[in-house]
């Protein structure tokens, strides 16, 4: 790198630190939720110009805010072709359930042990059970957001306040959006009614059959993505 480049990398970074924190994290917000509402679907290329105009944002506001998701896995950068939509492969997806899995089971085991209040517990049990209406139908933007309400009140519930920072729901987001097409009505009612099962042992407050019925509920997806379609795990991003 001769000392030009040096300097204009230097000045990039610097005008990347001086970038408001808040306009960025608006920025993914806005990404996130575009994700959830079926508005983005994985695969797809995100234009710079209608990326700001959408959100109303600068050019560097905006490349520093992919930047963020591109780290979360959210977001892939490409050299030439620019910003998509992460897709996920058979093999990053049961990487990611291998991770999801203990840290659900343990929200659920907290959740069960610690209880929690009427109100939060009647709430569990409505979202659950709207979750189990994905099987009867239910849009993918309403079943994306119950599955955040529902994971957000287990970790509420159980008070480990860490397990909110670690556990990568936004990057499970995507696999549902992705594969959410491509799946039986049986086997989205399979997975769907595993919510209202695990709320079930939650509010019986029995922390072992709360954990068992997330580690059942994660035998059940395993076994849906490894029957699922080869073209359901391929993105050319082009």
């Amino acid at each position: 790198m001769n000392r030009a480049e040096a300097i204009t990398e230097n000045q990039g970074e610097s005008a990347a630190a001086a970038l408001p924190k808040d306009t960025i994290q608006r920025l993914a917000d806005g990404i996130i939720y575009c994700i959830r509402a079926g508005q983005m679907v994985p695969g797809q290329h995100l234009v710079e110009a209608d990326l700001t105009r959408r959100f109303g944002v600068s050019r560097g506001s905006l490349r520093e805010g992919l930047k963020h998701l591109a780290a979360d896995g959210i977001v892939t950068l490409t050299r030439f072709r620019g910003a998509f939509i992460s897709a996920l492969d058979r093999k990053a997806v049961h990487d990611l359930l291998d991770v999801l899995e203990p840290l659900c089971a343990l929200a659920a085991r907290l959740a069960a042990r610690h209880g929690g209040t009427d109100e939060q517990m009647e709430t569990l049990r409505l979202i659950g059970h709207d979750l189990g209406r994905r099987g009867a139908g239910a849009q993918i933007a309403s079943y994306l957001e119950n599955r955040r309400r529902f994971y957000d009140l287990l970790i509420a519930m159980g008070g480990n306040t860490e397990l909110g920072r670690v556990i990568p729901l936004t990057r499970t987001d995507l696999f549902r959006a992705q594969f959410d097409k491509v799946q039986t009505r049986e086997q989205q009612k399979r997975h769907a009614n595993g919510y209202a099962r695990i709320a079930e042992t939650v509010i019986a407050r029995d922390p072992d059959r709360a954990e068992k019925a997330v580690r059942k509920h994660f035998i059940g997806t395993r076994a849906t993505v490894d029957v699922l379609p080869e073209q359901a795990f391929t993105a050319s991003y082009s």
